[in-house]
């Protein structure tokens, strides 16, 4: 027995490369092996990221450049460094009244904003009732609607509210206007908190509104920094609604304050340029500070609950 086996062995074919890995069949294609990141060149990624880069810091650098240069320089370099278009922006051109309307607008506008669509999200992210899709609609509806259209009927209500230059009513303007896609982020981010965890507070004997505070709330935190710092943004930067309800110019905002920079036969470019670093230093501040909370909410409102 052990003879004829080791014939039989003797005699066997040893499998070879092709064996193990056999030739396709004519007339088929061989499947195009995918490329790993790693064997991608360099190039290629970093050529379109340093473009898009430049693209982006020119025009920071543009403004940077007439707002720290003196005037009447054409200098590519801003040496020597000049504030004095600071100075005039802030004290001749009364910018330091229109940042404090500007600051007040926003974060009234932000606290709002947040505390309302807090409320709005939770009720619809976990109670169930007849119109709640149709209401969901009109939301998503309403975003649709430029805010331009609703301008004359806004300002008859004010106007007979006499709330007409005041901060209130551009405050409640940009509230109602953020609320809408406020209300639908945060009932998203609500129904990625399993309700169990309510559940079990409710069985300790929380309330709803105490579990709502010591459960939910406390894991919403991503969320409501990106609602709410989108709010302040907003009204931060928006004219619209600032030039038509406000005309005292101690009432008005940065953005109306940059228009008026603009002459109808000459611009100040230095001026011009200095009011525009003051209004956008706040929104570089406040997304430096929290854009680790704004991916993250994000991330959290983007999974399915």
């Amino acid at each position: 027995m052990t003879a004829a086996l080791a014939e039989k062995g003797t005699h066997a074919r040893v499998p070879t490369a092709t064996d193990r890995h056999p030739a396709p069949p004519a007339g088929t294609r061989r499947p195009k092996r995918e490329r790993a990141f790693d064997d991608v060149p360099r190039w290629q990624i970093y050529l379109p990221l340093g473009l898009y880069l430049l693209f982006t810091l020119v025009p920071f650098y543009w403004m940077l450049l007439f707002a720290l240069r003196p005037a009447g320089s054409t200098s590519l370099v801003p040496w020597p460094l000049t504030f004095e278009h600071f100075e005039k922006v802030w004290n001749e051109r009364s910018f330091g009244i229109f940042f404090q309307n500007s600051m007040i607008v926003g974060v009234v506008t932000l606290v709002t904003t947040t505390v309302v669509a807090l409320s709005g999200g939770y009720a619809l992210a976990r109670f169930t009732f007849r119109v709640k899709n149709a209401f969901m609609l009109a939301l998503l509806c309403s975003q649709f609607i430029p805010g331009a259209l609703m301008l004359v009927p806004l300002f008859e209500i004010f106007r007979n509210m006499r709330m007409i230059n005041s901060l209130g009513s551009v405050i409640i303007a940009e509230t109602v206007f953020q609320l809408p896609l406020s209300i639908i982020l945060i009932s998203g981010f609500i129904k990625n908190v399993p309700v169990s965890l309510e559940e079990a507070a409710w069985v300790d004997g929380c309330s709803r509104f105490r579990a709502f505070r010591a459960v939910v709330l406390p894991l919403l935190r991503p969320g409501l920094i990106a609602v709410g710092s989108f709010a302040f943004v907003h009204s931060w930067n928006h004219f619209l609604f600032a030039l038509m309800f406000l005309s005292e110019q101690d009432k008005q905002t940065i953005p109306v304050g940059l228009n008026t920079l603009i002459g109808a036969d000459s611009v100040d470019l230095g001026a011009l340029a200095a009011g525009g670093v003051v209004a956008a230093v706040p929104v570089v501040i406040v997304f430096a500070f929290i854009q680790k909370w704004l991916i993250t909410g994000f991330s959290a409102g983007a999974v399915k609950g």
